[in-house]
């Protein structure tokens, strides 16, 4: 059988580098505004399986009012954030295209971009950040018998004198499962919400979509994408300090489950899930939505096309 050779307007596509500075910029806009608060929030919910939302949220309020909300942030988040943005844009944008010329529907296209850049972004550049961020939003967990609650930058040299590298991107693995299961079914599902939308309004599979046509299609991905919660609380534990003896060390992936379900059952493996959805669904359409518009604005100024 043949293979498939690319056409010529892959051949001639210049790499979109103008990506980076699109995901760079949007992921921080994200993260800055709903992102974090979501983001915290889950976090507790996941690490404190015990407590429900709302109990989750009076502790998050208890480290600080409103601030309590953005802990992580500075450096942690926003060090992710830019990073793991640019790559995700570049990569995800790029893989895309090139399925796209491929003949790949844009369901499709969208699994195989988004399942790439999530990918490359966890080994990349979130395996540090995601851990360190983690350990500052859950580290109050860490003291006991009246002991200080050590600095997230005095448990990051604690875990590197112990563990080194390996220590710091604890819990990576899970983060790239994370990643990959995220955005390929963020970027698939708001595809093909955008195809299911064109459809019912009897549009053209290439023709535009509205502005809130785009957003209401990257909620539906976003929300829908919450499907792999287990994996997060999984994440969390991992990255998390916690002084419970019961608790074993070096955990894998498989490990962790097993030790979350023999804690908690099934239930503490979707805690977190309300806070998720909605951390999802602005974060889609933060990278999917907008992030779509914001590629068409910098195309248009250097005449590159853009496919979504």
């Amino acid at each position: 059988m043949a293979s498939i050779q690319p056409t010529e307007k892959i051949q001639k596509k210049k790499v979109t580098f103008s990506n980076i500075l699109v995901g760079a910029g949007m992921n921080m806009f994200e993260v800055s505004t709903l992102g974090q608060p979501f983001e915290v929030v889950k976090t507790t919910c996941a690490a404190n399986r015990t407590l429900n939302m709302f109990q989750a949220t009076k502790v998050v309020w208890s480290r600080g009012g409103p601030l309590g909300f953005y802990q992580g942030l500075i450096p942690w988040g926003w060090i992710e954030a830019s990073t793991k943005g640019a790559v995700l844009m570049f990569v995800s944008s790029d893989i895309e295209y090139r399925l796209r010329m491929f003949g790949a529907s844009p369901f499709v296209a969208g699994i195989g971009g988004g399942i790439s850049g999530g990918l490359v972004q966890s080994y990349l550049t979130m395996g540090f950040c995601t851990c360190m961020k983690t350990v500052e939003i859950t580290r109050s967990k860490s003291a006991g018998d009246g002991k200080p609650v050590p600095t997230s930058m005095q448990v990051f040299r604690e875990i590197y004198r112990k563990e080194g590298i390996r220590g710091i991107n604890k819990g990576v693995n899970a983060v790239a499962i994370r990643q990959m299961t995220n955005w390929g079914s963020r970027f698939g599902l708001s595809r093909l919400a955008e195809d299911t939308i064109r459809t019912l309004n009897g549009k053209g599979k290439d023709e535009k979509l509205a502005a809130w046509e785009k957003i209401l299609s990257s909620a539906i991905g976003g929300g829908l994408s919450a499907w792999n919660q287990p994996i997060e609380v999984i994440r969390v534990e991992m990255q998390s300090k916690t002084n419970d003896p019961k608790r074993p060390k070096n955990m894998s992936v498989w490990g962790c489950a097993k030790y979350i379900y023999s804690t908690n059952g099934i239930a503490g493996l979707y805690r977190g899930v309300p806070p998720r959805v909605a951390l999802g669904i602005w974060q889609t359409i933060c990278m999917v939505a907008l992030g779509d518009y914001a590629k068409s604005f910098v195309a248009k100024l250097s005449k590159e096309e853009v496919i979504h």
